[in-house]
């Protein structure tokens, strides 16, 4: 009879097997003790020792022996150490071997075969069983009847060619702009009844909504207000349709929607003819832009282009003066003189007007502030620009 023992690292319990990190092969050091003390155990005896020692049965082979004791004939009751390597041919198939052997026997599945886990191919992983729901539920949760879940109110898709406008001031002046067309309007009951008019003349329908019904359609902390419009793009306009003796303005690279849309409020209320961006690098004339511009986005034509240095270009064929606004500029706004057509060039906070579109100002003229911040918003240095030029225009009559 032979009595077996195996050694592991801490702080592993006894019979379990190190797991290694994507390993090829395991080595497993076990420790064979000869019961009998009239004849130390031969090699056969060995052989099943270490057999009967795995927990399941594997490919293995023995990669060498040594006796322990006396150097040449080994005395009754001495150690016999083996080195044993264990091998599952492919690697996939070896790190699952592993995962299984290294788990309690409370955790295998009751039909665990290792014979055909090394027979299952690598490209077709051995199924899981399916869990049933049901197992899991209480006694009082599986007597009782099912409930159906509260229905939820699913969003519609929006595609590229709908924008969403919200709060009261723009969708009223939305529903009053003829070149906007509209789809339609989400409102409460107080909403559409301050609507009503202006959506009956324009012929649009109203779906009364609650207050969180209508925060389902808008985007996450929008302040809608109790009111959504859903309205097709407006078209932009081309340089070439700009008038003859306009007012424009010209954003380079101006990035916000807050700052966009208060600049649009602002060019509203000096009469601005048109608002020059560019297709990239500008925000997206819907949603928080056309809540900040409270209704400027309907009455400021907006003309995109690809390139703004061959806009500015184009703008100088058609005698439009350049002022380009920069806190570097040789002369201030008010000092420079002014005539129509005029395009007033604004950049991005932070950068400011880049190098190509400095070069293709006429005039770069500042701002001078008296107190101590001598910088102000792009926004609001919009609004300070257009008032002292509007203010000279009116002068010079």
């Amino acid at each position: 009879r032979l009595s077996q023992r195996i050694y592991s690292p801490p702080p592993l319990p006894l019979g379990t097997l190190p797991l290694i990190h994507r390993p090829r092969r395991m080595r497993i050091r076990l420790e064979v003790r000869a019961a009998d003390e009239k004849a130390p155990a031969n090699r056969g005896q060995i052989e099943a020792a270490l057999s009967c020692a795995l927990p399941c049965p594997v490919n293995w082979k023995v990669s060498g022996w040594k006796v322990s004791g006396a150097p040449r004939a080994p005395a009754p009751g001495c150690q016999y150490r083996r080195n044993l390597a264990m091998g599952c041919g492919r690697r996939r198939n070896s790190r699952r071997l592993e995962k299984t052997l290294t788990r309690k026997k409370s955790q295998r599945p009751r039909d665990f075969d290792p014979r055909a886990m090394r027979e299952t191919p690598a490209s077709t992983p051995p199924k899981r069983p399916v869990k049933d729901s049901a197992a899991k539920r209480t006694p009082h949760e599986a007597h009782a009847p099912k409930r159906d879940p509260a229905p939820r109110r699913a969003r519609e898709p929006h595609g590229s060619d709908v924008v969403q406008i919200y709060g009261f001031h723009s969708v009223s002046a939305a529903l009053q702009a003829p070149r906007r067309k509209l789809i339609r309007l989400y409102a409460t009951q107080a909403a559409a009844e301050r609507l009503g008019a202006e959506a009956t003349a324009r012929g649009i329908e109203i779906r009364i909504l609650s207050n969180e019904e209508v925060a389902q359609h808008a985007p996450r902390d929008a302040v809608h207000q109790g009111v959504l419009l859903e309205a097709r793009p407006l078209e932009p306009i081309d340089i070439s349709d700009l008038p003859e003796r306009g007012l424009v303005i010209v954003l380079d690279q101006v990035t916000d929607p807050h700052n966009v849309g208060a600049i649009l409020r602002t060019a509203a209320a000096f009469a601005v003819d048109a608002l020059v961006t560019t297709e990239r690098h500008s925000p997206e004339f819907t949603g928080a832009l056309a809540k900040s511009a409270s209704g400027g986005l309907e009455h400021v034509p907006i003309c995109s282009v690809v390139n703004l240095a061959r806009a500015l270009t184009e703008l100088g064929e058609l005698g439009y003066l350049r002022i380009g606004l920069d806190s570097e500029g040789s002369q201030t706004i008010d000092a420079t003189p002014v005539s129509r057509p005029i395009a007033l060039v604004l950049g991005a906070e932070g950068k400011g007007l880049r190098r190509l579109t400095r070069e293709h100002c006429d005039v770069l003229a500042r701002l001078d502030m008296p107190g101590a911040i001598k910088s102000l918003n792009v926004s609001n240095a919009c609004a300070v620009a257009l008032a002292l030029v509007c203010q000279k225009l009116k002068t010079a009559g």
